[in-house]
C-alpha cells in the first residue's frame, strides 16, 4: 500500500499492485486495474519511487523469512 495524495489535499492510500498506469496531464492520474481512476498531487517519479520501496519492504521481509 502507498499513501497519495488528492488534489484537496485528502490522504488516499491505495494498493500498488492495483496500479495499472500513470501519467502526469499536467495533474498525475493514477489509473487502477478496475478502472477506477484518482487524481493526486504526486509526480511519477514520486509515484515510481513510492511503488519501489513499497516492493523492497515487502521483499526484504520475505530474505529475511528464509
Amino acid at each position: 500500500m502507498i499513501t497519495v495524495t488528492r488534489l484537496n489535499n485528502t490522504k488516499l492510500v491505495i494498493n500498488a499492485e492495483l496500479i495499472q498506469c500513470f501519467e502526469e496531464t499536467p495533474d498525475t492520474v493514477i489509473t487502477m486495474t478496475n478502472g477506477t481512476k484518482y487524481l493526486v498531487k504526486e509526480k511519477s517519479q514520486e509515484l515510481i519511487d513510492l511503488v519501489i520501496a513499497y516492493k523492497q519492504r515487502i521483499f526484504s521481509g520475505l530474505i529475511e523469512n528464509n
